[in-house]
């Protein structure tokens, strides 16, 4: 049996069709990644796997229970951390924890085993003491998953939990989602960054509430066939409006202090040259990054995702 199947979810607010018609399923201890931009409808399809919505068309099916006739029962088994979780500001680390065990009704005989897990894994431990509204952004994250897992939940859903992150405290958040893994629970996590899709087993890029692409990171990233170069130049305006007349080019796109440029077949030395008048100063050749693929699926027009 599969953790979660969602067959044909269609959610509308009002004239706005949030997610249309989707279908796709996560494997038991699979580490999942929704992977989009805000709007794309991520929060609205976890909300629903969470039972906190229900469809307006199809149906999704958790541990072989239908969101809109076992809702108590599913929401026993699910750890849920929203995009803003709504922590006890003047609680402490420990009496945020103990009430979100007292909401579950984690057994005493339980908790105190529990607990100290919870404080080894999230290295909250030395401030148990100390109120939610004092902690950095990033100890905010690890108490807040740690609130949705008390209970021991069989699958934890998360909803962009590294946004407004700092780095150093997203690795060590992804780590803990690893080590969570490693014990069996199934992971469903939303994100905006592109990068991290390439931590996950599998990730559906999702946009306008549409499937682009599901599959595992590399074999996304192996499917794409067009020759793609990163390119430097002093004047990078003038140089994309260049390479926007050429009859050649699949794609541009700016990355930072370049632009990411794709070509229908192998570039030839003459179209190097003549960019050189333009501006440009250096390209290489690149494999293509999961944001590259997503603005390339976004953009083409005649792609149409269907799952094996």
């Amino acid at each position: 049996m599969q953790a979660i199947e969602v067959r044909r979810f269609r959610k509308r607010y009002g004239t706005v069709e949030a997610v249309r018609g989707i279908s796709f399923a996560v494997e038991r201890g699979e580490l999942f990644g929704i992977i989009g931009p805000d709007g794309a409808g991520k929060t609205t399809l976890l909300r629903a796997l969470c039972t906190l919505l229900l469809p307006d068309e199809g149906e999704i099916i958790i541990s072989g229970m239908d969101t809109r006739r076992h809702m108590a029962n599913i929401r026993q088994i699910i750890g849920y951390m929203p995009q803003r979780f709504s922590l006890y500001q003047d609680l402490t680390v420990e009496q945020n924890l103990n009430f979100f065990a007292d909401l579950f009704q984690v057994p005493e005989d339980e908790r105190r085993a529990r607990l100290e897990q919870l404080y080894r894994f999230s290295r909250l431990g030395p401030f148990k003491k100390r109120a939610a509204g004092a902690l950095s952004g990033g100890m905010k994250q690890k108490l807040a998953l740690s609130c949705a897992l008390i209970h021991t939940p069989d699958i934890l859903i998360l909803d962009e939990p590294t946004f407004g992150v700092d780095p150093v405290s997203r690795q060590e958040f992804w780590d803990i989602l690893h080590d969570i893994q490693q014990q069996g629970t199934t992971i469903v996590v939303s994100t905006a960054y592109m990068e991290e899709a390439d931590r996950c087993d599998r990730v559906m890029l999702f946009h306008q509430g549409r499937i682009l692409a599901l599959d595992h990171p590399q074999k996304l990233k192996e499917r794409y066939r067009f020759p793609l170069f990163q390119l430097e130049g002093e004047n990078l305006a003038a140089l994309q409006e260049h390479f926007s007349t050429l009859a050649g080019v699949r794609s541009i796109q700016r990355f930072g202090d370049s632009l990411h440029v794709s070509f229908r077949d192998e570039p030839s030395a003459q179209i190097w040259k003549a960019a050189r008048g333009h501006g440009l100063q250096r390209f290489q050749r690149i494999a293509p990054s999961m944001e590259d693929i997503f603005l390339d699926l976004t953009t083409e027009s005649s792609y149409e995702f269907t799952q094996n």
